[in-house]
């Protein structure tokens, strides 16, 4: 969502009608995963994808026919082999997308735009099939709620799902049985970007932090050493914090997509900031240093009243093991073992 939503706003603005295309299933090795999104505008004007270029046209088709009669529609496509070799893509597959008439002014719109702009965690659910198709509801993870699916029974049955569900990001299609009646659910965590905030401004923290860049991270360096975490290393870097790591942690507000790594290999700052991590809902956390260092943490962290299953979410020695030696291979190993805890999230 928040790749099209720049365009949606400038389509608003100019008073066009909005068609938003969503995959929500995908079978085989299609292009692109579920709650990839396409924005249509009323004068076919378009962004995002929901193929790489394979069925674009179609939908573009489709879109045209919802902006016309304002009901959504389920579409199954076929992405051949040759049609996704035809844009440059090795692989085809099949896809389902939803396709549905934005309402720029409605609850629904405004709840998303706010949580995006606020970087919040919202979980959006959409019924793709059954008498409500159409009908969204969204859930704030303090359990408040905007919209309907159309029944009571049915929103509590849901926002229980998604309360169990906490642990994920990314999305899911769920059918549900709802007042005797089949309901089909596309259910989607629009989630804040994911923050990589670095304790310790070591040598290995200069390429951790491109490399999180490149991926998309929000960076931030904290390190009360001001000689060690300069501007001239950390240009690239979002935000630079002198400050202790439990006052930096709180400044910088630690949620879902947070992914935090200690590399300072000094207690006086790996403690504290450890302690701060695992109090908070940081999806990783990670310590640099040997398991004999990690086990002195441990007898720390357990002194400090810490119990052992919050400890346990530490991972140490942080990053895969791909016999990194280098600074910039230590930095790759970290940020692999990110891209592959966030993948087995979602």
């Amino acid at each position: 969502m928040r790749d099209v939503l720049p365009a949606i706003e400038r389509w608003r603005r100019e008073g066009k009608g909005v068609a938003l295309a969503t995959v929500v299933e995908v079978w085989g090795s299609a292009p692109r995963e579920p709650g990839a999104r396409m924005a249509i505008s009323s004068a076919a004007e378009v962004e995002g994808s929901v193929s790489g270029g394979c069925v674009e046209a179609a939908v573009i088709e489709e879109a045209g026919q919802v902006l016309r009669f304002g009901r959504p529609r389920l579409v199954r496509y076929g992405v051949s082999d040759e049609q996704a070799w035809s844009v440059g893509l090795s692989c085809g597959g099949t896809i389902e997308v939803f396709l549905e008439r934005l309402d720029p002014g409605g609850e629904i719109y405004a709840a998303l735009r706010a949580a995006l702009g606020a970087e919040r965690l919202v979980t959006l659910v959409t019924v793709v099939g059954g008498a409500d198709i159409g009908r969204q509801l969204v859930l704030r993870p303090d359990g408040t709620r905007v919209g309907s699916l159309g029944a009571a029974a049915l929103d509590r049955q849901v926002a229980d799902h998604v309360r169990e569900r906490t642990a994920r990001l990314g999305s899911e299609r769920v059918r549900l049985r709802a007042e005797g009646a089949d309901v089909e659910l596309f259910v989607e965590a629009i989630a804040p970007r994911p923050k990589l905030v670095v304790v310790g401004a070591v040598h290995a923290a200069v390429a951790l932090v491109s490399y999180a860049r490149t991926l998309g991270f929000r960076t931030y360096v904290v390190d009360p050493r001001a000689a060690f975490a300069t501007p001239e290393r950390f240009a690239h870097a979002d935000a630079i914090l002198h400050d202790w790591p439990q006052p930096a942690l709180a400044a910088i507000g630690l949620n879902e997509t947070s992914y935090v790594v200690v590399l300072s290999h000094d207690l006086k700052l790996d403690l504290p900031a450890l302690e701060a991590a695992l109090a908070s809902p940081a999806r990783y956390v990670g310590a640099l240093g040997s398991r004999r260092t990690h086990a002195k943490r441990i007898a720390a962290l357990r002194e400090a009243g810490l119990a052992d299953d919050a400890i346990a979410r530490i991972r140490a020695p942080v990053g895969l093991d791909l016999g990194a030696r280098t600074p910039e291979e230590i930095a790759l190993a970290i940020i692999a073992e990110i891209v592959a805890a966030a993948r087995r999230d979602s």
